[in-house]
This record gives C-alpha cells, structure tokens and sequence, in this order.
C-alpha cells in the first residue's frame, strides 16, 4: 500500500469523526504524485452498520487521480476487517484502511486471497448475499462462474426482478420441481411481491442458503421453503449429456 502522510490520515479522521455514529467512506488516490484522500458520500440503506460509495463521487475522483485505496470507518466498532470487508477488498483489488471513530485507530488490509466459507458467513447485501453464495457455489465446487449482477438494497420492493430477469443470462434453464437434483437452484418469493430468495438443492431434501439477518446455513427443505419455492433452475452445463 503506499505510504499515506499524517494530512491524508487526519482527514480521514475528520471524515469519520463529522460522519459519526454513520460509517465515513471515501479513497484515497494518487493526484498530481501525491496522496490525496477524497471523501464520498456512504448511499447504504443503513449507514451506521455498513457503506456504499457514491458511484458519482467515486467517478469523480477517478478523473482526479488514481485510485490507490479505499476507505471507511467503524463507529464505536474495532478497525478489525469484517467478512465483507474481505470480500470487499478482493473485489476492489485495492488496499483497504479502516477507522475506527471515536479512538481514530487504523488497520490496513490488502487483497490475498480471501474467500468466504459457504456456511456460516455473515450477511451483507450486495457481497455476501443469497446470490453471492449462489455464485460462490457454483465457482468453488463446480469451477463455473456466474456473472454478478448489480442490485440496490431491497431491490424487490422497488420495481426490480433480478431472479427472472436475469436466470437465463446466467446460463440457467426451468426444469420440473420434482425432479431436482444436486446444485439445483430453488427461487423463492419470501415476504415480498416478486421472486426475491435462492437457495442451493444440495440433495436428499437439504438445501443451502443465506437469509438477511442471519449466517448463512445448511437447512432442512421442507415446509415453509417448500410453500415459498416458484421455480427451480438447471444450469445448462448440468442438463444431461453435458456435464
């Protein structure tokens, strides 16, 4: 990571500090060879709990400098990286610093590898999801990567259908419920007007999925998962003959 000046560093103090009890985010990027920390505004649904950058100011900021790393704090929390910070990190491909407010102590974490286990890692809408585990699936245990899809916080409430808008884009085609198989995928509509959960058919009536609110788990497929289900998926390189 490179090295950031006791400026850059107090101003994202500052940040944090006029931002508190929300989490602060912001960059850090490279303007004119220098360090230079660009605050941005956090656009999540709940900002004291996690962060998302505004793409306009992240824009911004990209047509100052070179993103060199991403930024945000911990209110009243240790700098210690969550699960989806970790996450967050491989994604960016960037070094994240994180800062807790109000004691103003930093840690610094940089991409290495990380991968979430499939069971038991914590929710957070947009990294670690029901469609993230559905993709990590898919990649970890069948070497087959499912494109990712942008999705607002709620999505289903507000117009969107990401589940049937986007099945057959990700390669996935309707077979019958009574015939599922293993890495089959189960579509639910759970509370909400459209489709708005997935899960994985791990076989012998066990599933796996991850709900908001809790870890995701390995659970038993019946009663209400099986009221909620409106379809099951197939990947196409799964259908017979071709895997």
């Amino acid at each position: 990571m490179i090295e950031l000046t006791d400026s850059v560093l107090g101003a994202i103090r500052e940040h944090a500090k006029s931002c508190f009890p929300k989490e602060s985010c912001g960059v850090v990027i490279v303007h004119r060879g220098k360090p230079l920390y660009w605050p941005c505004q956090n656009l999540a649904d709940a900002p004291d709990l996690h962060f998302i950058l505004s793409p306009d100011d992240l824009a911004l900021a990209e047509d100052a400098g070179e993103l060199a790393v991403v930024v945000h704090s911990h209110p009243n929390l240790a700098p210690d990286p969550s699960q989806a910070d970790l996450v967050g990190c491989e994604i960016s491909k960037l070094p994240w610093l994180i800062v807790n407010w109000p004691t103003g102590s930093i840690q610094t974490i940089e991409p290495s590898g990380y991968e979430a286990p499939l069971i038991g890692r914590s929710f957070h809408h947009g990294v670690l999801d029901c469609y993230s585990l559905l993709r990590d699936h898919y990649r970890m245990e069948l070497g087959i990567t499912l494109p990712d899809f942008e999705r607002d916080s709620h999505w289903w409430l507000k117009g969107q259908n990401l589940y049937l808008d986007h099945f057959e884009e990700a390669g996935f085609v309707q077979t019958d419920t009574a015939a599922m198989r293993e890495h089959d995928v189960l579509l639910m509509q759970v509370g909400a007007p459209v489709i708005n959960h997935a899960a994985v058919y791990l076989g012998n009536n066990q599933l796996m999925q991850h709900c908001a609110g809790r870890l995701s788990s390995r659970d038993v497929y019946g009663g209400g998962w099986q009221r909620a289900t409106r379809m099951v998926l197939r990947h196409q390189s799964l259908l017979q003959g071709r895997r």
